[in-house]
């Protein structure tokens, strides 16, 4: 952090640290945490001792992340973030709309603006050689009807016992574990097909996922199909690892909050975020839709599909969502580039016909699980193929959300039970 000299005049009072901390609700180390991102300005105060805030400025902080002040008894059901704003059907990550920084930047360098607030051109991940190898012997062990998701929290558990330092919960101390957990999660799935038919990447020949400078992208394709990589797939791939990494407090990041909150380390708040991710209602979403395109490119049109799923009372997968009321953004933006994508064009067309044909009874729009089906569908991925981007991806946010919990006071999401059982006495069973 970096203060500026004192003014010599003030045209109003200005707060301390701690009178700022109070304010914000916060502890005086996250104040400074906010000036370091950005989020603050400060002036040393007079002497050199400690710094001044303007008031106006932490009144209006205060005002953005809608803080009460002071957080009910039974712990706060209200976070701030300066992570993800989701309004007017748009979604920004750090202030910057998430679907122009997907179209422009990687998923690496999307994940360091998240964590950071600063963008890293060219930014690329690495597996420490030790995390990979435990990792992978970890997965392989594995039944071979496990999927993805299973495997994903294996490695997770294994990268967590090879780091002693796990505990550090100092901002370089996460980032430099998440730095090397999110491609140890990819290079500990396996490689399908024939790895000397892409060329022999170092990663499906044992060696450290980016390790030759490849995006994780290009490294987690021969992980979800067996089919060749070509540029435009891998375009998709990216850009939709960028999108997912994350998207407010949705329920899986909400227990990454939690476990956080507690100071469990990085790798266990990833671990919790996993436990949520495999529900129906969540990460595994895409996997319906998958089902429903597959069916719908395999019948040759997607009006008889969906037509059974409105008979039998089932929702379509893949269409509507509780945030946006138009097209989900981030399903435009895939759209956009599967249109390039020549494998894609069967598929694509399946998916805008069960937008057309539930458009008929039903105002609902694709969100991104559809576009990923279109990816999954036309490029002959598993149908949890959606659900293992999302889990890789959001990883990344689910890092970021605990380096802001590690700043707010410990334990603070508490909420209080409301006891409906018997009252007691009760007499002894």
């Amino acid at each position: 952090m970096t203060d500026q000299p004192e003014p010599a005049q003030h045209d109003a009072p200005r707060l301390t640290t701690r009178q700022a901390a109070e304010l914000l609700g916060v502890k005086p180390e996250t104040v400074y945490a906010y000036v370091s991102r950005g989020q603050l300005s400060s002036v040393r105060a007079a002497g050199g001792r400690g710094s001044t805030f303007d008031a106006e400025e932490i009144r209006a902080l205060a005002r953005r992340s809608g803080r009460r002040d002071a957080p009910p008894a039974g712990g706060d059901l209200a976070f701030r973030t300066g992570i993800t704003l989701i309004e007017d059907d748009r979604c920004y990550f750090r202030g910057v709309d998430a679907a122009e920084l997907a179209r422009r930047y990687g998923y690496e360098e999307v994940a360091e603006w998240l964590w950071t607030g600063e963008l890293r051109p060219g930014a690329r991940f690495t597996a420490p050689d030790g995390t990979l190898a435990a990792a992978r012997r970890a997965v392989e062990a594995l039944p071979a009807h496990s999927g993805s998701t299973d495997r994903l929290r294996v490695a997770v558990t294994a990268a967590a016992a090879t780091d002693p330092l796990r505990f550090d919960l100092s901002p370089e101390a996460v980032l430099s574990s998440a730095r090397g957990l999110i491609p140890t999660l990819v290079g500990a799935l396996p490689v399908l097909g024939d790895p000397a038919a892409e060329g022999g990447s170092p990663a499906a020949e044992g060696g450290s996922p980016t390790a030759e400078g490849g995006s994780l992208a290009a490294e987690l394709w021969s992980r979800l199909t067996a089919e060749p990589a070509d540029a435009p797939s891998v375009a998709v791939l990216d850009a939709a690892l960028a999108l997912l990494v994350d998207h407010d407090l949705a329920a899986s990041t909400l227990a990454a909050r939690v476990a956080a909150s507690a100071r469990a380390h990085p790798y266990a708040v990833v671990s919790a975020g996993l436990g949520v991710l495999e529900g129906p209602l969540h990460g595994a979403a895409s996997g319906l839709a998958h089902r429903l395109l597959r069916e719908a490119v395999d019948r040759g049109s997607a009006v008889p599909v969906v037509a059974d799923h409105l008979r039998t009372g089932r929702r379509v997968p893949g269409l509507g969502h509780r945030i946006y009321r138009g097209e989900d953004p981030r399903a435009t933006v895939l759209f956009e580039l599967l249109a390039d994508a020549p494998q894609a064009g069967e598929a694509l067309a399946a998916a805008r016909e069960v937008v057309a044909t539930t458009a008929r009874h039903a105002p609902l729009h694709a969100n991104i699980d559809l576009a990923l089906a279109v990816l999954s569908v036309s490029r002959g991925m598993a149908p949890d193929a959606g659900e293992t981007v999302f889990a890789v991806s959001r990883t990344a946010g689910w890092i970021a959300h605990a380096l802001e919990e590690y700043g707010e006071r410990p334990l603070r999401i508490r909420p209080s039970g409301q006891y409906t059982g018997p009252r007691p006495p009760q007499p002894l069973p």
